[in-house]
C-alpha cells in the first residue's frame, strides 16, 4: 500500500443519520447542533471521523437522498453557520468530516430539474435523461416504472428510485462540471472526504440493459476525485461490485479514483433476500471476510469494515443473538470485524447494541422502500400480519429510529414527539442502561478501539487465518514486524480451541476468563499478544 492508503487505516469512522441522532430544538427531528453536542462522546468512544448522511436541502421523499440544493442545509437540521461550527468543532478535536455525496440523481425540486422539465431547448434540458417514450421495462427501486411522463416536454424522464429523484445525465459535460463544483464547494468548507451514494450508477449501460457500470463510469469518477484539489480526500463508494477486477478498477492506488468501496457480500448472510430470514451462521460471515481480507491484501487494496448502516436492519438481529446473549454476540461480532485489516465504520447505536424493533402495523414505519415492499407482499397473497413481520425483519426504519441516549421520555433524543416512533426496545436498550451494566457493550467497544489504536499490527499489519473451514469459530493473526496478535472468536456453540501458545490475554468479553483456557462459551472472544 502507498502512504495515503496506510494513513487511512488510522481512521475510525462513525456514521450519523442526522434526522435520528440528537434533537436540540425539540421539534422531534435531529439537527447539526445535536451532533455538535455529542462530539466529546464520540471522541471518548475512539472515533476520529464522522460520515454524515445527507443534510442538504431536500423535500425528503427519500429522507435526504433527494437533494434540492447541494450548497445549503435542510431547514430541520439547521443552517450553513451550524455546519461551519460543526466542522470547526470537529477539526479542533482532530476529527475528519466525510460528507455523503449523492451524484446519481437530484430531487425534482432542484433548480436544474425545474428548468429541465420546462422545454427541450433550455440550458438545463440535457441535465437529465429524457426520451420520447420508455426505452425499456426497468423497474424503479421503490416500485413502478423508472419512466415518468412530463406533459410540458411531451417526454419521459428516468428515475431509478422515487418519481421525485430524476437521474442526472452524466454524459452531459455540464453535469460533470456541476458535480465537480459541488465537491469543491464542500472541500473549501472543510470536508475531508466523501461517501458516494450508488456511484456505480452515474454511467448507464442502456445497451446491456442495466443502469450501472456504464462505459464511462471510471472516466467520471476520475473527473471527480482524480484532480489535484481532491487527491488528498478519503472516498468510499457505495458500489455493488463483487468481482476483484472491477473493484481494482475502482480503488487501486494508481487509478486516481476512490480510496475504498463498501463490499456487501457479508450483509446477505442470514437472509435469502432483504426481507426474508434464512438459517445461517457466523461461519458464513467468517468465510466471506477471509475471502476479502485475502484478496485485498494480495492486491494492496483498502478494505472497509462494517456490519451496519442506514439501509439495513441491525446485523446482530439478523445473524447474532439479540436477546439473552446480546452483549456476548455484539462484542463477538465487533471483534471479528474491527480487528481485521481495513477502515472501521460504526453505525450510530451499534456501540451499545441497538437491535431491531418489532411493531404490529405499518403506522410505526416511515420508509418509502418498506411501504412499497409491504404493498407488494400483500398483493402477492400474504396477510397484513405476515407482511408486517417481513418489514420488521428487513425494513430500513430498524436502522433509522431515534438514538436512545437514556431512560427519559423520548429516550433522550427529544422532548417532542419524534419524527418516527422510537425503538420498541428503547426502555431496555439505551446508552444509559448500557453504561450502568456490568456487561457494557460501549465499554467493550472503547477498549477494543483503544487496542486497535495503540497497536500498529491491528491497523497496518498483515492478516492470516488460523482456523479451518470446518471450525465453528474464527481464529486469525495480525502481525506487524515482530508484533503478533491472535484473535479468537467463538460462535454460537461451546467450542474447544487450543490457545495456550498464543501469548498474553489482552482483551476478552467474558469477565471470568483469566488466560488461555481452551473452553470457549457461546460468542466468547479472546485476544492474545505473543
Amino acid at each position: 500500500m502507498n502512504e495515503k492508503q496506510l494513513s487511512f487505516l488510522d481512521l475510525v469512522i462513525y456514521q450519523i443519520y442526522p434526522r435520528s441522532f440528537k434533537d436540540t430544538n425539540n421539534d422531534g427531528i435531529g439537527d447539526l447542533k445535536g451532533i455538535i453536542s455529542k462530539l466529546d462522546y464520540l471522541c471518548d468512544l475512539g472515533v476520529n471521523a464522522i460520515w454524515l448522511c445527507p443534510c442538504y436541502k431536500s423535500p425528503n421523499k427519500d429522507n435526504g437522498y433527494d437533494v434540492a440544493d447541494y450548497r445549503d442545509i435542510m431547514d430541520e437540521f439547521g443552517t450553513m453557520e451550524d455546519m461551519r461550527v460543526l466542522i470547526r468543532e470537529m477539526h479542533s478535536r482532530g476529527m475528519k468530516l466525510i460528507m455523503d455525496l449523492v451524484p446519481n440523481h437530484t430531487s425534482d425540486k432542484h433548480k436544474w430539474f425545474i428548468e429541465s422539465r420546462k422545454s427541450k431547448d433550455n440550458p438545463y434540458s440535457d441535465y437529465y435523461y429524457w426520451f420520447d417514450k420508455p426505452i425499456n421495462d426497468w423497474r424503479a427501486s421503490f416500485g413502478g416504472s423508472v419512466w415518468e411522463y412530463v406533459p410540458e416536454r411531451d417526454q419521459y424522464y428516468l428515475h431509478s428510485y422515487t418519481v421525485g429523484q430524476p437521474d442526472l445525465n452524466w454524459d452531459n459535460p455540464k453535469v460533470v462540471k456541476e458535480m465537480q463544483d459541488v465537491v469543491d464547494f464542500w472541500v473549501d468548507m472543510g470536508a475531508d472526504g466523501f461517501r458516494i451514494d450508488v456511484i456505480d450508477q452515474i454511467s448507464k449501460d442502456f445497451e446491456a440493459g442495466r443502469n450501472c457500470f456504464g462505459p464511462n463510469l471510471h472516466k467520471y469518477i476520475n473527473a471527480l476525485f482524480g484532480r489535484e484539489k481532491t487527491a488528498h480526500l478519503f472516498t468510499v463508494g457505495e458500489c455493488w461490485a463483487n468481482d476483484i477486477e472491477e473493484i481494482k478498477r475502482h480503488i487501486s492506488a494508481d487509478r486516481n479514483e476512490l480510496s475504498t468501496l463498501f463490499q456487501f457480500d457479508h450483509l446477505e448472510a442470514g437472509r435469502s433476500e432483504k426481507f426474508t430470514p434464512m438459517a445461517d451462521s457466523l461461519v458464513t460471515v467468517r468465510d466471506i471476510l477471509i475471502k476479502w481480507q485475502s484478496l485485498t491484501q494480495q492486491h494492496q487494496l483498502l478494505y472497509s469494515l462494517f456490519t451496519d448502516n442506514h439501509d439495513n436492519s441491525p446485523f446482530i438481529s439478523r445473524i447474532g443473538n439479540d436477546k439473552e446473549l446480546r452483549y456476548e454476540s455484539a462484542t463477538c461480532i465487533a471483534t471479528m470485524f474491527y480487528l481485521l485489516k481495513g477502515v472501521p465504520f460504526i453505525y450510530q447505536g451499534q456501540e451499545f447494541g441497538i437491535s431491531s424493533s418489532h411493531y404490529d402495523d405499518m403506522s410505526y414505519f416511515d420508509d418509502v422502500e418498506s411501504f412499497d415492499m409491504y404493498n407488494r407482499l400483500v398483493d402477492s397473497g400474504l396477510t397484513e400480519k405476515e407482511a408486517v413481520e417481513k418489514i420488521n425483519f428487513g425494513g430500513r426504519d430498524n436502522a433509522r429510529r431515534p438514538m436512545p441516549w437514556d431512560n427519559s421520555v423520548g429516550g433522550g433524543f427529544s422532548e417532542a414527539k419524534a419524527w418516527i416512533p422510537l425503538s420498541s426496545r428503547v426502555n431496555e436498550i439505551n446508552l444509559e442502561n448500557d453504561l450502568n451494566s456490568q456487561k457494557s457493550i460501549f465499554r467493550f467497544y472503547k477498549a477494543m478501539l483503544s487496542l486497535r489504536k495503540n497497536n500498529i499490527a491491528f491497523r497496518k499489519g498483515g492478516f492470516k487465518a488460523v482456523s479451518s473451514d470446518g471450525d465453528k469459530y474464527f481464529v486469525f493473526e495480525r502481525e506487524y514486524k515482530n508484533e503478533t496478535f491472535t484473535v479468537v472468536c467463538n460462535f454460537e456453540q461451546p467450542s474447544v480451541i487450543e490457545c495456550k501458545d498464543f501469548g498474553t490475554l489482552v482483551l476478552n468479553n467474558y469477565s471470568d476468563r483469566v488466560g488461555a483456557e481452551s473452553s470457549f462459551r457461546p460468542y466468547e472472544i479472546a485476544v492474545f499478544k505473543a
